[in-house]
């Protein structure tokens, strides 16, 4: 075995070893051939098929974190090519995908098979499969993923039916200072730290929460839901807070304890190039850290895919049975 898998209170870790980084790079490099397109559904059809062509010790270690993200929601992967010297600068303007098929590109999107089918959103960058995460001039203060300001802790599309099952970060360059990070937080650790009053609170549908701006729906609001639901004992959590209102004073006050809770119990792990975090976003709470972007085409530059795992259940949001929801 190639790969090694450690466990525990720390994310889920696969380090991937130089011949087994060599192989996913030849495999992901014949489906970056130049003319490939990412959002091509022929081009993402040859990624799912290349993904049993990937290292077996990765496509396990992804299989068992598909069944089981263990306490911390999250796993992190390291050693896996993006492209390397052949990187272009960093985009910086609003909006950018990867449209053209790359190293990168091709990762997510096989990996993205393994855990299910990759998605995307159509009113969020144009519904592409691969989106940058870079900071943007002028939008530094936004809460977004082109803001360089501390990123609240967020479910991925909190107001949307169906929201991704696994939110994926593929890191192609860090930050000028390193300190950027991605902070997580597991409503599995915090469950049992949260008062029987605030549970209570959370199982009821006394919040609404907001789309995000990229979605550009002018802040209008969804329908009242509850922030955990399903098994008392092992919920999902279903929350944005920069966008999540609560409707109650016992909401209120269970939000605050629970924005307390995610904060004692967080993680964070700066990402470095070739690292990608998988978080469960079903559990799983992220956000981000502040950074000091200088737009100089060597900015921090991650790639983000987000994945379903029963792509079907939103047929219905999809135009041809595609990737794409509206």
């Amino acid at each position: 075995m190639t790969v090694t898998v450690e466990t525990g209170a720390q994310p889920v870790t696969l380090t991937v070893d130089t011949d087994e980084a060599l192989l996913t790079e030849r495999v992901a490099a014949e489906l970056a051939a130049p003319g490939g397109m990412v959002d091509d559904p022929a081009w993402l059809g040859r990624a799912r098929r290349a993904w049993s062509e990937l290292p077996a010790g990765l496509t396990g270690g992804l299989r068992e974190f598909r069944k089981d993200s263990q306490r911390t929601g999250t796993m992190l992967i390291h050693g896996l090519p993006v492209g390397g010297a052949m990187l272009p600068p960093t985009p910086n303007r609003p909006g950018s995908v990867q449209r053209e098929a790359s190293v990168s590109a091709a990762v997510l999107a096989m990996v993205a098979s393994g855990l299910g089918d990759p998605a995307a959103y159509r009113p969020e960058k144009t519904g592409a499969i691969v989106q940058d995460v870079v900071p943007v001039p002028g939008q530094e203060d936004y809460q977004s993923n082109a803001g360089s300001v501390l990123l609240t802790f967020h479910t991925e599309n909190a107001f949307h039916a169906h929201r991704p099952d696994f939110v994926m970060l593929l890191c192609l360059r860090a930050d000028h200072e390193g300190v950027a990070g991605l902070r997580t937080a597991c409503i599995r650790e915090v469950l049992p730290l949260l008062t029987e009053e605030s549970r209570q609170a959370l199982f009821s549908e006394e919040f609404v929460t907001a789309p995000p701006p990229s979605f550009g729906m002018d802040g209008m609001g969804a329908e009242p839901h509850a922030v955990l639901h399903g098994a008392v004992e092992d919920p999902d959590i279903c929350v944005d807070l920069a966008a999540t209102e609560p409707r109650t004073q016992r909401a209120k006050e269970a939000m605050a304890e629970l924005q307390e809770l995610f904060d004692r119990t967080a993680q964070t792990v700066r990402l470095v190039p070739g690292d990608l975090a998988i978080v469960d976003n079903r559990v799983t709470v992220h956000g981000r850290t502040s950074f000091r972007p200088r737009y100089d085409g060597q900015d921090r530059w991650l790639q983000r895919t987000f994945v379903l795992t029963d792509l079907r259940r939103s047929r219905g949001h999809r135009d041809g049975d595609g990737h794409v929801l509206d």
